[in-house]
């Protein structure tokens, strides 16, 4: 194969892979709006578009298979190839906890939390992603780090918002324990879910610094 075919084939992978984080970034950002909302409709479209997202991911994992096994890359290109096989996964997952959310959003109480804020854990950890594929988009090593720098402030506040739902859980009325705790499960569910958004946000962030630099700092 001509060198500028192959090169052709990368840069199509990069742009098939960023228009996968484009829907996944889509959707969650949906699944936060169904949530806010209370709206049981929508939370279904993203439940129901599991399927879309899967199916991306089965045909990007097969591009890289194909270019791993008929190109046989090296140096820069192998680890680009090696870090985007990483990456859609990654992106996968984001999409089941958008259809965590999804389902959350139709069966929690809201109310019972007013001093938790999903919205805005949601905002902040899907913003990673995007930074994250940002530097991807454009090998930009600087930015993957700012990415695990916004991690520890979301860790932290995710700390601070499952001991707000704790300790309702502690003063709860005893004669409403089997409810609360159902709501208290749920809550505590969704706010590690979205912490886990924010954790594949560093992941990307962690596989395009090795795919730029060939540097695993960031990779746990």
């Amino acid at each position: 194969m001509a060198r500028n075919e192959y090169q052709q084939q990368l840069e199509t992978l990069r742009a098939d892979i960023l228009e996968m984080s484009a829907v996944v970034c889509g959707r969650f950002r949906q699944a936060i709006d169904a949530y806010e909302a209370k709206d049981d409709e929508l939370a279904q479209e993203v439940i129901d578009g599991d399927y879309e997202i899967n199916q991306l991911y089965l045909d990007l994992e097969q591009d890289c298979i194909e270019l791993f096994a008929l190109q046989q890359p090296v140096a820069g290109d192998l680890r680009f190839i090696a870090a985007s096989f990483k990456i859609i996964t990654d992106l996968e997952r984001i999409a089941d906890l958008a259809v965590n959310l999804g389902e959350y959003a139709q069966q929690a109480e809201r109310d019972r939390y007013p001093d938790v804020d999903i919205t805005h854990i949601g905002t902040e950890t899907i913003g990673m992603v995007e930074a994250a594929m940002a530097a991807y988009a454009d090998e930009d090593s600087q930015r993957t780090y700012d990415v695990a720098a916004m991690d520890d402030e979301i860790d932290a506040y995710c700390d601070r918002t499952s001991r707000i739902v704790v300790r309702d859980l502690l003063d709860g009325e005893t004669e409403a324990v089997e409810t609360l705790l159902d709501d208290v499960s749920r809550m505590l569910l969704t706010i590690r879910d979205l912490e886990r958004v924010g954790d594949h946000a560093v992941n990307i962030a962690a596989r395009t610094l090795y795919m730029v630099d060939n540097d695993d700092e960031l990779i746990y």
